[in-house]
């Protein structure tokens, strides 16, 4: 709740979040994770266009391909992949910084010298996380409609561009928002259960793993859960 009041009003009390760190996590947080979200938004891609011709062929329904791909890459893969593929490097890299500025006490440092520990470390990476993680999710999705095309064109007697025109036309804003929206959840998740868990952290280099560990792992479960709730909600 710190981070989020010190992200909205932190100029407003004379706590301001520097831009300077905030495009260092930026850089940090999207940037630098472009080349596995674009490997696995590929592979994700591939893979869905390999089940969804071999299911759908064998009740005739090819022509549903494309849509079924789509609308399955945008509502649902191309958010959960990305937050997953974030979860485990920002989130442990957050649990990892945190937790060992714990063990040095750079963090009670930070507090005596006047400095508020959660807008100085943790607001920037929240507000980069709200900003990169949806751009990555769009930038996914795009891949992994891509990566559909590649498998699914040729079974199809189409072209790539032609199939990615078709997907295009057949894609409305709410799939869009659907994957977009669970983004903003996702990198709220990941960002303030990565730098809780490296505040918690006790017991020197050995917590900060196990802490790293922790992050991960409540990091990726709160996602699931999230998107399982998310996907019931929105398509009741």
């Amino acid at each position: 709740l710190d981070a989020i009041r010190f992200s909205l009003i932190g100029w407003h009390i004379g706590q301001p979040v520097r831009p300077r760190m905030i495009f260092e996590q930026m850089r940090q947080v999207g940037v630098d994770a472009i080349p596995i979200v674009s490997m696995l938004a590929m592979t994700i891609g591939i893979m869905l266009g390999i089940q969804f011709i071999a299911a759908l062929s064998e009740f005739g329904a090819e022509s549903q391909v494309i849509v079924a791909s789509a609308k399955s890459i945008t509502r649902e893969f191309g958010a959960l992949i990305t937050g997953i593929v974030v979860a485990g490097r920002s989130g442990s890299a957050f649990a990892a910084r945190l937790g060992s500025m714990m063990v040095s006490q750079e963090v009670d440092a930070l507090a005596v010298t006047g400095v508020e520990p959660v807008r100085y470390l943790v607001a920037p990476a929240l507000i980069a996380m709200l900003v990169m993680l949806p751009c990555l999710t769009l930038f996914a999705d795009l891949v992994a409609i891509i990566g559909a095309g590649l498998y699914s064109a040729g079974p199809l007697d189409m072209s790539l561009s032609g199939y990615l025109w078709q997907s295009l036309h057949l894609l409305t804003p709410r799939d869009v928002w659907e994957g977009v929206s669970k983004s903003f959840v996702f990198a709220t998740l990941i960002t303030l259960i990565g730098c809780a868990t490296g505040f918690s952290v006790t017991g020197g280099a050995e917590g900060v793993g196990r802490a790293t560990t922790r992050a991960v792992v409540l990091s990726i479960s709160a996602l699931v859960i999230a998107d399982m709730l998310f996907s019931y909600f929105l398509n009741r």
